[in-house]
């Protein structure tokens, strides 16, 4: 067996990266692709690797050269690699295909070294290595039938995204026997080529043979290995992600701060959403008018002000939509850059890193759950000269719960000590009882004019895309001063949309939550059986865990994240004493029970 390595094409979309050097000479953290590429071909038993060299081909030639770890090299070049496609640079190897079984690779790829004994390993002669469709995904799909037969090659000009749950993308991984590349494909390559040109893909052949029902050629499909095809810096920032060593795979992933959509194999336990809501009726009516809310204006805070009024039942005037709730914090905190500020530990740092260290008065619980009432806020504050207390309820991490009747008593307290209360509820509906916790009611803002209500749409809700959040007070002036501070359009039609139609979906809101509820009963009963964990009890969406045995919180997170799981290190956060603490989100039952058998396998 042969492998045939095509590298001629420029790589113009990766910009200054390739400049000086063909595509494949582009490191990925630290390595060359044509590096790894050949060290993962020579543990296998090749006869030679033909690479089709253009663009930069020299270079190349003389960074490989005619030997690579004991497997002799040889270059067929193209010289006008750029006024063609692959299919010429192919076709300039065909001799070479007929001479031997062969591997066709394309040379901007980065993948597990087993798909190669995949391949090679596999019984039929004949295979194209394909991966379920996702949606980082571009170029030639295919259609296999229940047998992985190849029913159909898909084009991008025929790609149908309604078909998408069909489709499967080619890998640019194939096996060819000798006898096929003779008999089938290099005859119709020569044909195609003829009638078409050599601006085209090689997969147009494939195509052919398979509308003619006369090709012998069986999809591969791979499951868990990873790959990533790199033709732009964003590719190429993906593929350093997922390809990063142990070591450093949790700091690259969690430096992007969410994206992760971008990963459809990577379980996020770090982020905290509804998993139950919205429903599948909501997000088809948003989807419906998916065309208007793309070309629209939305509108400007008037009319937002007004539906998120709508949506939680208060005034206008009493409140102000933000492009989720890190923008209100952000212009809320500026309000107290010279104030003492009484902050909870553990806490939702985007509230202490937007003051001075100085600025900070702490408290944290002296005891191993976090757990602290209105009263102990209340005796510690006492003698504190503070002019702000923050309070998260239920907080973050901890998910400690202060009941509204004991918060109303602190509002009450802080009154009367001239200073503002801040109450941030963004998880006050997972709570038991949600329906009557929250703080949210004309009433309520009146009677304490100096509490303030801060509350994320995107956890409770499940739409942390839309980027929407509320800060609601009865006190006009600070709630006008706040508008002025935020751009006119400072949330799109789509997030505008949502707020104009919930009120049709609230009761499927509350089966959501109560759905939720029973989910975490069950899901904390299964990770007390984890025996390394101990789990401290929760009223929010997630559960803080220290890790008591077996591995730092570190060890654990390196460990999860090598299973495709990402989980937030609390040990990181301020304050926590030395203490081995994770945090993990609580997400639906499918997810829930793998991750739980990801930590007894551990």
């Amino acid at each position: 067996m042969q492998a045939i390595i095509l590298a001629a094409g420029m790589g113009k979309r990766l910009g200054e990266l390739t400049k000086g050097n063909t595509k494949c000479m582009v490191n990925v953290n630290g390595i060359s692709l044509i590096d790894r590429t050949l060290t993962q071909l020579s543990k296998l038993s090749l006869s030679r690797i033909v690479i089709v060299i253009g663009y930069k081909g020299e270079n190349l030639k003389n960074y490989v050269g005619d030997e690579y770890k004991g497997v002799k090299i040889e270059y067929i070049n193209n010289p006008v690699y750029d006024k063609t496609n692959n299919i010429y640079s192919l076709s300039l190897a065909k001799k070479e295909l007929q001479e031997d079984d062969t591997l066709l690779i394309e040379s901007d790829l980065i993948f597990d070294d087993a798909l190669f004994s995949m391949i090679v390993d596999n019984s039929y002669p004949n295979l194209a290595l394909v991966a379920k469709y996702e949606t980082w995904m571009d170029g030639t799909m295919v259609r296999i039938d229940a047998d992985c037969n190849i029913v159909n090659f898909v084009p991008k000009d025929a790609f149908r995204y309604e078909d998408v749950d069909v489709y499967y993308k080619t890998v640019n991984i194939y096996k060819f026997s000798r006898e096929f590349s003779t008999n089938e494909y290099v005859p119709f390559l020569d044909a195609y080529s003829r009638v078409m040109g050599n601006n085209e893909y090689y997969e147009q052949v494939l195509r052919v043979l398979t509308l003619l029902n006369s090709s012998t050629l069986k999809a591969l499909p791979i499951q868990d290995e990873k790959w990533y095809e790199i033709d732009d810096v964003q590719d190429l920032d993906i593929a350093s992600t997922i390809f990063s060593c142990s070591e450093t795979k949790y700091e690259e992933y969690h430096k992007r701060y969410g994206g992760f959509w971008r990963f459809p194999k990577l379980l996020d336990y770090c982020y905290l959403v509804n998993p139950f809501f919205p429903s599948k009726r909501m997000k088809d009516e948003l989807r419906a008018n998916f065309d208007t809310l793309l070309a629209e204006y939305p509108s400007g805070m008037y009319v937002n002000s007004l539906l998120a009024g709508k949506y939680f039942g208060i005034k206008q005037e009493f409140v102000v939509v933000g492009n989720g709730a890190a923008e209100l914090i952000k212009v809320v905190m500026e309000e107290h850059t010279r104030d003492k500020v009484g902050v909870i530990y553990p806490t939702f740092d985007e509230y202490p890193n937007r003051l001075h260290p100085e600025q900070i008065v702490a408290y944290i619980p002296q005891n191993t759950n976090f757990t602290y009432a209105a009263d102990d806020l209340m005796d510690f504050y006492a003698d504190k000269s503070i002019s702000l207390l923050l309070l998260i309820n239920p907080d973050n991490p901890s998910g400690n719960f202060i009941s509204k009747q004991d918060v109303l008593r602190l509002a009450s307290w802080c009154e009367g000590m001239n200073i503002r209360l801040l109450v941030d509820e963004s998880f006050v509906d997972f709570t038991t009882g949600y329906a009557d916790n929250s703080l949210l009611h004309n009433d309520i803002l009146l009677q304490y004019p100096t509490m303030m209500v801060m509350k994320s749409i995107s956890k409770s809700y499940g739409v942390p895309g839309l980027r929407l959040g509320v800060f609601a007070s009865s006190d006009v002036d600070l709630i006008a001063r706040i508008k002025k501070e935020i751009s006119i359009w400072n949330i799109n039609s789509f997030a505008e949309f949502y707020l104009q139609i919930y009120g049709k979906y609230e009761k499927d809101y509350a089966k959501a939550c109560q759905k939720f509820i029973a989910e975490r009963e069950m899901f904390f009963r299964e990770l007390t059986r984890i025996s390394y964990l101990h789990v401290i009890p929760s009223q929010a969406n997630y559960f803080l865990c220290e890790v008591i045995d077996k591995y730092t919180s570190a060890e654990l997170t390196q460990k999860l994240i090598e299973h495709d799981v990402i989980i937030s290190n609390c040990g990181l956060k301020s304050n926590m004493r030395g203490r081995n603490l994770i945090r993990l989100a609580i997400r639906n039952r499918e997810d829930n029970s793998k991750l739980v058998d990801i930590l007894k396998s551990l």
